[in-house]
């Protein structure tokens, strides 16, 4: 069986999860995510290797986005926060690295009508696919996703 190794990047605030507003965003965090995939893909998941970064800063996200290239890292699944909604130099990064990546987002961004920036993502053109609105499940359901575009590869 091959093995595959997925970066899982987390923008601004996202340091946070399981504590911050857990109305809107749950009340896992991160440390939570090997056990959903694993009961997500079974015997499978011991096939994915998890690195886990997180930044407030444009700038650290895209040297990690460089870095992971650099590294051959075989895919990613990015929750870029609000830098979603704003960041064009992320979204140039990710259109000259290449690497296979999945957009997540732990609320249904579509859904947030309150705020009307949050429903536009300048990262998703980038991306294989967009996991919305699952809460933590989300990024299993990415590195699912994922994992199974790296195996037809």
């Amino acid at each position: 069986m091959d093995s595959y190794d997925i970066l899982v990047v987390n923008g601004p605030n996202l340091g946070r999860l399981g504590e911050r507003q857990p109305e809107i965003y749950g009340t896992l965090g991160m440390d939570a995510l090997p056990e959903q995939v694993a009961e997500l893909l079974g015997a499978a998941a011991t096939a994915i290797r998890l690195d886990f970064f997180q930044a407030n800063s444009e700038g650290a996200l895209i040297d990690r986005l460089e870095l992971a290239k650099d590294a051959g890292v075989d895919g990613v699944v990015l929750n870029a926060g609000a830098y979603t909604h704003t960041s064009l130099a992320l979204a140039d990064c990710l259109a000259w690295i290449k690497l296979p990546c999945v957009e997540v987002h732990l609320s249904n961004i579509w859904a947030r009508t309150s705020d009307p920036i949050r429903q536009q993502s300048f990262i998703g053109k980038h991306c294989l696919g967009v996991i919305a609105g699952f809460g933590l499940t989300s990024y299993a359901l990415a590195v699912q996703a994922l994992w199974l575009h790296l195996r037809r590869l």
